[in-house]
């Protein structure tokens, strides 16, 4: 099914690497996406490896898209899962509002404030040279948090609400780093959905 987008109120970050639109579904819309996402898809956590060691992933993921896509990081090849009428139905609205070709989607489960995401730039091969990513935040708000890559600084934060979107555009991931930091307090928990265009995928050996 197709999802109502509200893209009236676009507020430009980063000097215009990134575009957030604070209510880009309704309340009740994402409400209903939510309650949807959170009992239908088959949430794991997978290991992954952080400066050379084995460890289990801080949050629960699953990766969904069109047949046969495949996509490599933290030391891990996942391959697709097929869409569910939510995903699909959400990722025809955003092609279809910004001209894009998106064709898979990373769904994070942050099962409350103790769940994050590391400093990392989404630049894997897999997303083509100058990637558009496209997140939907659903559930608890969390900071986003951002920084040049090369420096240790935070240089920002950004609050991401319930219904809320977010562009990462083109040269961000060459520019930027961006990371979900844990926060004490919060109980709740948080779907996030990035959107992406895999441009090709690795071919795993035996």
């Amino acid at each position: 099914m197709p999802w109502s987008l509200d893209l009236s109120e676009p507020q430009t970050l980063l000097d215009g690497a990134m575009t957030y639109y604070a209510q880009a579904l309704s309340f009740s819309c994402a409400d209903q996406l939510f309650t949807s996402l959170n009992g239908e898809l088959p949430w794991t956590q997978e290991s992954i490896m952080i400066y050379g060691r084995e460890t289990l992933s801080p949050r629960l993921q699953a990766w969904h898209g069109d047949e046969g896509i495949s996509y490599r990081y933290s030391g891990k090849t996942f391959t697709t899962l097929p869409w569910t009428p939510s995903l699909v139905g959400l990722c025809h609205s955003i092609n279809q509002a910004f001209g894009l070709k998106l064709n898979s989607v990373l769904a994070n489960l942050y099962r409350d404030g103790q769940d994050s995401m590391g400093w990392h730039a989404d630049d894997e091969m897999e997303l083509g040279s100058d990637p558009i990513i496209v997140s939907v935040s659903l559930g608890a708000e969390r900071d986003f948090a951002v920084r040049r890559i090369g420096e240790q600084r935070q240089a920002g934060k950004l609050a991401l609400a319930h219904g809320s979107l977010l562009v990462m555009e083109a040269g961000m991931q060459n520019r930027w780093q961006h990371s979900l930091p844990k926060r004490q307090g919060i109980k709740q928990p948080r779907i996030n959905l990035t959107f992406r265009e895999i441009v090709h995928s690795r071919i795993s050996l035996p």
